[in-house]
């Protein structure tokens, strides 16, 4: 990633000037709901958030999980943990799907009112009797109880369930809007580790809404088009550490030069 000195990244900027096709992935759709501010100074001005860690061990159930159903793929059958809980399907076989399911690709789609291409790389995809495609994205996590959507942060899963129902919809495919989320809980209750992670594994169905997208995306053009920074969302962490550093640095004895 190109950057300078400073850290501001060089590279993926939208100017408005341009009249090419900018892409925006799901993920960066959804900083935009978070904080606008966060989302201007990213795409716009090229002011990352900090990263933290990747975590590798939800990356490597998710890699494990994709091999597997690809095994029923093949074969047109269902996975087990789909005749566990009545689901009446089987995964789904496309030619495009180890291109929808990489990062950085995805399944697009080019918004043409506002000339944005809209992208997200889905898990794994089902196929039921009426011919309809289950969106279906694995979690990983490792908590005491039953594994839920309860939570508000999980606002966050179910959006990026109904962007993947509604990139679909637009290539042309018929999408249910039933979708599921396959959480791997890693058990805690074993005697010893012994080399060797064991999980729960538990499918949670959810009803999908996309109605809010098409707003979301004129909405998110408009910012990245307006000629000023917006405010910072009331519940941003980011924005709040930002400004109470900069005020304190500001007023600061001794301070104001390092800046």
């Amino acid at each position: 990633m190109a950057a300078d000195i400073t850290g501001v990244r060089k590279r993926n900027l939208y100017d408005p000037a341009s009249g090419k096709p900018f892409r925006l992935s799901r993920s960066r759709l959804d900083l935009f709901l978070n904080c606008p501010r966060c989302f201007y100074l990213d795409r716009r001005l090229g002011v990352d958030r900090p990263r933290g860690p990747p975590f590798t061990l939800n990356l490597a159930v998710d890699e494990l999980l994709k091999r597997e159903f690809d095994n029923y793929r093949r074969e047109s059958k269902p996975h087990p943990i789909m005749t566990e809980y009545g689901v009446d399907a089987v995964p789904y076989a496309d030619k495009r799907l180890d291109e929808w399911r990489q990062n950085f690709k995805g399944v697009t789609y080019h918004h043409l009112a506002t000339n944005l291409i809209i992208t997200g790389a889905v898990d794994d995809l089902w196929i039921n009797p009426s011919r309809e495609i289950l969106v279906v994205d694995y979690k990983a996590t490792s908590k005491d109880g039953a594994v839920t959507l309860d939570a508000a942060w999980q606002i966050a899963y179910k959006r990026q369930m109904e962007i993947y129902q509604w990139l679909l919809r637009h290539n042309d495919l018929t999408v249910s809007s039933t979708g599921y989320f396959l959480y791997c809980n890693g058990r805690k209750d074993r005697d010893g580790f012994d080399g060797r992670l064991e999980f729960r594994l538990t499918l949670i169905p959810y009803e999908g809404d996309d109605a809010w997208i098409e707003q979301t995306v004129v909405a998110a053009h408009e910012c990245l088009n307006s000629a000023d920074l917006p405010g910072a969302a009331s519940s941003c962490d980011f924005c709040s550490y930002r400004d109470a550093a900069h005020y304190v640095e500001m007023n600061t004895p001794g301070q104001r030069s390092l800046i």
